[in-house]
């Protein structure tokens, strides 16, 4: 076990699962502070199959991680899977993510960071991108080729078509050397994703396969979809 020393209150240990001839850890933050105000309610307490979204996302993540943060709303008592801590989130996802980070032990070796609202993102996913970090990036992101023309716009006006060649989108889980997200963090800038901040600052993201039934879970209709690929991946069980 890694050391666990000076925790705060809302920590939980939970049980490692490396031998003495692997790495040292990975680390998993699980970002579920967000309100749901396009969803109408915090979507990460949303069921599929039973089973809350933030739930899935952290069984997931701790498939692969040795140990898992979950970052809540400010208030939330945790009664999921057991953590290593819990932690209130912030007013933007950068900051729920500093907070998370805040968490991490200083052993880490790779940092895992996962949104509670993908909850089908598989274990492969999470083992790809911490292969690639330990093969030498800095950071590696899931990606999947941008199906559909896309275009730029000005309001109504269309004023540009993006050749879509190069273009890809990108997932979570995303894994980062832990020096790297730290200092890429530190700075306190806001990005959509952590991959941002660090190209920003200059570090080398790579991307893996993603995988397209890993979707983002944002209203209603992408709940159900949720639903139905998880109902069809257990009848093929």
């Amino acid at each position: 076990m890694s050391r666990l020393g000076g925790w705060r209150p809302g920590v939980r240990r939970c049980p490692g699962r490396r031998s003495h001839t692997d790495p040292v850890p990975a680390w998993g933050i699980v970002v579920a502070a967000g309100s749901g105000a396009r969803f109408g309610s915090a979507k990460q307490f949303a069921t599929v199959r039973g089973e809350r979204l933030v739930d899935r996302a952290v069984v997931s993540t701790g498939s692969v991680c040795d140990h898992v943060v979950v970052v809540l709303p400010p208030g939330e008592v945790w009664s999921g899977p057991a953590v290593t801590a819990t932690v209130p989130g912030g007013a933007t996802r950068s900051d729920s993510v500093r907070a998370g980070l805040a968490a991490v032990g200083d052993d880490a070796d790779v940092i895992v960071v996962h949104d509670a609202a993908r909850p089908l993102a598989p274990p492969s996913l999470f083992e790809a991108v911490v292969a690639a970090v330990r093969a030498g990036a800095d950071a590696a992101v899931p990606a999947v080729a941008v199906a559909d023309t896309v275009k730029r716009v000005e309001g109504r006006r269309v004023v540009e078509t993006v050749p879509r060649e190069e273009l890809v989108a990108v997932q979570t889980p995303q894994a980062f050397r832990a020096a790297t997200l730290r200092a890429a963090h530190a700075a306190c800038d806001d990005a959509t994703d952590d991959a941002a901040l660090v190209e920003a600052a200059g570090g080398v993201v790579v991307v893996v396969p993603g995988d397209r039934r890993n979707l983002k879970v944002t209203d209603a209709d992408d709940l159900r979809i949720a639903d139905a690929l998880a109902d069809s991946e257990a009848g093929t069980r």
